[in-house]
């Protein structure tokens, strides 16, 4: 039997581009990213080589009959526009997360995905890390009494990179696959312009009633980092459980996911699951930003 390939191409080379470069040619011995062949890569910059992979045309990318594939590593801004155009070429595609900047957007690249007969796959790595899995564990089974998740991290460029709710998705998806699905109660954001600062508050609540929140602050100078606190009826836990170091990286366990997908080989519960996970997560941040931009509501 001939073992079935992919070939690819990897849209855009920033960090994650990269890194989605170095990966596919350097697959991991006897795993199902060995399925993918890199075929080049495209970039509005003109690079002619990266490594050993060549630069294309974003025409050629969409028109090649040797490619299956798209890994999008654009910014946030243009994810959208550029899903779209593959799969009308009738490409599988991955893309870094957030999908698209509205939610309505989202379902209907999903819906043309499914339409299409092609995978759709949205990079999680934040599910992926050691740090998170660990965290997931400890907090299996127990009773949420209330808990709070504060993101701070650099200034981010909104117009490139969408609204806090869209950009900052990954500590969402953490809160939901954590938690289960979470209902917006109020959201507010404090902008300091001139001091390139945001902060955005969201209040939720669980399927049980139970009262979560989540900040998201970003200013100069401010570290990366997650603060957790999360009160259970057995107590809180207020800091991340030791984890130890991964051996694969993050971005070659969601290419080895990706291809898993294109091989048939992942259950249709689990797509299912995800599907509903990942829209979900971009209804919220849609309804979160409808509420931060709300002017105030005055009560007669």
């Amino acid at each position: 039997q001939i073992s079935k390939m992919f070939g690819t191409v990897v849209v855009g080379v920033g960090i994650a581009g990269l890194a989605r470069i170095r990966d596919l040619m350097n697959p991991m011995p006897s795993s199902p990213s060995e399925h993918l062949k890199l075929f080049g890569f495209v970039s509005r910059r003109s690079f002619g080589h990266i490594n050993d992979a060549k630069q294309i045309s974003l025409e050629d990318a969409l028109e090649s009959k040797d490619i299956h594939a798209a890994f999008i590593s654009t910014e946030n801004k243009s994810h959208e526009e550029t899903i779209r155009m593959f799969l009308e070429a009738g490409k599988h595609v991955l893309v870094e997360y957030p999908m698209a900047l509205s939610a309505k957007a989202a379902h209907e690249l999903w819906e043309m995905a499914e339409q299409k007969g092609k995978v759709l796959h949205v990079e999680h790595i934040e599910l992926l890390t050691e740090e998170y899995k660990q965290l997931k564990k400890e907090v299996a089974g127990k009773d949420l009494v209330k808990g709070t998740l504060h993101f701070t991290g650099h200034v981010l460029d909104e117009n490139k990179s969408g609204f806090p709710a869209f950009s900052g998705i990954a500590r969402l998806t953490w809160l939901i696959d954590l938690f289960g699905d979470l209902t917006v109660i109020s959201a507010t954001r404090e902008k300091q312009k001139d001091k390139n600062y945001s902060r955005m508050t969201v209040h939720f609540q669980t399927a049980n009633k139970k009262p979560l929140t989540w900040i998201e602050e970003r200013g100069p100078g401010m570290r990366r980092e997650k603060k957790i606190n999360f009160c259970f009826t057995s107590g809180c836990l207020e800091n991340f459980p030791e984890a130890p170091r991964s051996s694969v990286g993050l971005f070659m366990q969601d290419q080895n996911l990706f291809a898993k997908k294109l091989l048939g080989q992942v259950s249709k519960e689990e797509l299912a699951a995800e599907k509903w996970r990942i829209l979900r997560c971009l209804d919220l941040a849609e309804m979160i930003q409808q509420y931060c931009e709300e002017p105030e509501k005055i009560y007669s």
